[in-house]
């Protein structure tokens, strides 16, 4: 089962196990010389105003029909195929969802949308992450110039430049999405890792105090650090605490045991949070996946699917009670012993990569539960 989504695992092997070899092996500085850009930061000319009313510009949205990858879901009598019927019927809401890094190159800070290479994992990070969404209406995921891998290991001016240039891309692909969209359409804001971090800005400079709010059935910032003190107050939303909750945030970040989250800790307490402060010890939110709530401990037999690739990653299955999920007291949510998801799993026994297939049939029915009670209360 779910052949489709292997091809995520080995884009990222790719992407990621030169990148996890290279943090566990050599200094940091080795690992800035290994992928941040030597060259100064030259900005890409402003996009065209009404660039993103051009299919081509998205790497999802209504109308592409078979050749939608947010439209893959995992199928049984394990095969996987595009665009399935899915088991239950669509509910109405829209689905923004921001994608994670898949661009490396140390020769330009922002990769070009022209880049064959990055394009094409991010399609697969589309197929893959954005898929557990696919009982929406419509989903809607926009290309941009994210930046480079390299422009997250350095805080230098053009690193920040590149990242703002990502983000604008995001932002002006968003207020397309909104002007498109049904004015009564309740919307969902999905993103993971850089993707991630793209929509919480835009939660904190776009949406919060804003007649918008009210369509906002939850936001799923997976794979980026919220800090509860630093960040979650200038954000509009509250955390979710229950899963019948809607209007709320959820994030986390898997980790099996023993982890070894020094290297994600050490960048989080340097960080500015976005109150201006530093992140420092803060703890930051852990949703449990497994539960919709925050914190807490659920066992393996409370998943209700993780995806599972083989080894040869020429098959795979959507695997029910293989991984439980736990909360500590910092943020993190640890999954237990480590399990075989492939070998893009980065230093320390961080599970980074697979934070959405770790728990995607339970993602599937949160968004739809969400969704369900936002409806009943409007």
């Amino acid at each position: 089962m779910a052949r489709k989504f292997l091809y995520l695992v080995a884009g990222v092997i790719i992407l990621v196990i030169a990148a996890g070899f290279v943090l566990s092996i050599w200094s940091k500085e080795l690992t800035r010389i290994a992928f941040v850009p030597s060259t100064e930061f030259v900005a890409p000319r402003p996009l065209d105003t009404n660039a993103y009313q051009k299919p081509e510009m998205w790497l999802s949205r209504p109308g592409f029909g078979l050749s939608d990858p947010a439209r893959w879901q995992p199928a049984i009598g394990g095969q996987s195929g595009m665009a399935q019927p899915p088991s239950q019927p669509l509910q109405k809401f829209a689905v923004f969802f921001v994608h994670p890094t898949s661009f490396l190159d140390r020769s330009k800070w922002n990769a070009p949308l022209e880049d064959a290479d990055s394009q094409k994992i991010a399609r697969i990070y589309v197929r893959g992450m954005a898929s557990p969404f696919n009982r929406a209406s419509e989903i809607w995921a926009p290309k941009y110039r994210q930046a480079t891998f390299g422009a997250f290991l350095s805080d230098s001016q053009a690193a920040r430049l590149a990242q703002e240039t990502a983000y604008r891309d995001v932002q002006q692909s968003f207020a397309m999405f909104l002007a498109t969209v049904g004015k009564d359409t309740p919307i969902v804001l999905a993103g993971h890792s850089q993707g991630s971090l793209h929509l919480l800005r835009l939660l904190k400079d776009e949406i919060a105090g804003t007649p918008i709010t009210k369509r906002v059935v939850a936001i799923y910032a997976i794979g980026w650090p919220i800090s509860i003190e630093h960040d979650l107050p200038a954000l509009g939303f509250p955390a979710c605490a229950t899963p019948a909750q809607s209007g709320c945030i959820l994030s986390w970040s898997s980790f099996a045991e023993p982890a070894d989250p020094s290297q994600l800790l050490e960048t989080y307490q340097a960080s500015i949070g976005f109150d201006g402060n530093p992140r420092g010890n803060s703890p930051f939110l852990c949703t449990n996946p497994l539960t919709g709530g925050i914190g807490g401990t659920a066992p393996a037999s409370s998943n209700l699917g993780t995806l599972v690739p083989e080894d040869s990653i020429s098959n795979g299955e959507l695997v029910i009670g293989a991984v439980p999920a736990r909360c500590t007291a910092k943020g993190l949510l640890l999954i237990g012993n480590p399990p075989k998801m492939g070998s893009a799993v980065l230093p320390g026994n961080n599970y980074h990569v697979y934070d959405i297939p770790l728990f995607w049939a339970n993602l599937q029915q949160d968004v739809a539960d969400r969704a369900a009670a936002w409806n009943a209360i409007h």
